[in-house]
């Protein structure tokens, strides 16, 4: 339905992105029983990007508690661009919410572990079982990124000088962004996604990823934060929590039910794709599954 649309564009300010063809778009349904509906470029992969910050957040969780990481990071929307410096300024008890990059890089320290290496390797692992399989590792974006991310070395430098980081600020701001180059497919997406939708039990696997008493937390900040300043219209018009990368992945989930994985390179001026959320919002209202219109 949305395969001509030309709407967007990929993300530029990282090269590896850039050189994404623009023209690639798959779509994934897995439910919660383990079916599996997919069409077009749905095993072609992707950095995860942005939405790495869900799986560390419930890792986060599991190991920490809800209310841990509520107090600790935040579970509020700043309203502000996702690597707003000035939101940090407004509310220097917490980084607002795992969502948003200061929250995200205080998420990834706030992983329990003995160094850096252990601290990535209980991240990747985590990601791993969230998919059901052994994700690749993208270098090519990884040194696109890491010789561009002076800004969340600023942000994290700052969390620290409130007493909001939980390990050293630079090396957590090194792996985050390895977790931000982790491919996934849109196949991938829809099995992490569903595994949250399943009380985080992998539909596939059958393994408890995270306990049940964690995604319902998760989804919570997807709904409220899970498209950059896009949240509020995608919630308005889907009621189901999401999140997107600027890689052009979107990972859509219905509770009980099942999640979509998209993925489409060409985003919109916020940063998410276009054909990802059109495609995403047709499924969900076309198969009422809007939680706000039983």
């Amino acid at each position: 339905k949305y395969k001509n649309n030309k709407d967007g564009k990929n993300a530029d300010y990282i090269k590896a992105l850039a050189d994404v063809d623009s023209k690639l778009f798959g779509i994934t349904i897995v439910t919660v029983d383990g079916k599996i509906y997919e069409v077009g470029d749905y095993k072609s992969e992707f950095s995860i990007q942005s939405i790495s910050k869900v799986f560390t957040a419930a890792k986060a969780m599991q190991q920490h508690g809800a209310k841990a990481v509520q107090e600790k990071i935040g579970a509020s929307a700043t309203g502000l661009a996702f690597n707003s410096i000035i939101a940090i300024e407004q509310q220097p008890a917490r980084a607002a919410n795992p969502f948003v990059n200061a929250g995200a890089i205080a998420s990834t320290s706030l992983i329990k572990a003995k160094d850096g290496k252990q601290r990535w390797n209980t991240i990747k692992t985590n990601m791993d079982d969230f998919a059901g399989r052994k994700l690749a590792f993208n270098e090519v974006v990884y040194q696109s990124e890491v010789n561009d991310n002076k800004r969340n070395q600023a942000i994290s430098k700052l969390l620290d000088a409130y007493g909001r980081m939980y390990s050293d600020p630079l090396e957590s701001t090194t792996i985050y962004t390895k977790q931000c180059s982790v491919n996934v497919s849109a196949h991938d997406l829809a099995v992490m996604g569903s595994t949250l939708a399943n009380h985080g039990k992998n539909p596939i696997t059958n393994k408890q990823v995270i306990d049940k008493q964690y995604p319902q937390h998760v989804l919570a900040l997807m709904a409220t934060a899970g498209l950059y300043d896009g949240a509020g219209d995608w919630l308005y018009n889907t009621g189901t929590p999401a999140k997107s990368g600027v890689g052009g992945g979107i990972v859509a989930v219905i509770p009980g039910k099942l999640a979509i994985g998209v993925f489409a390179p060409p985003l919109d001026s916020i940063g998410n794709s276009v054909k990802g959320q059109l495609a995403a919002t047709y499924i969900i209202n076309e198969l009422g599954l809007n939680p706000y219109n039983q």
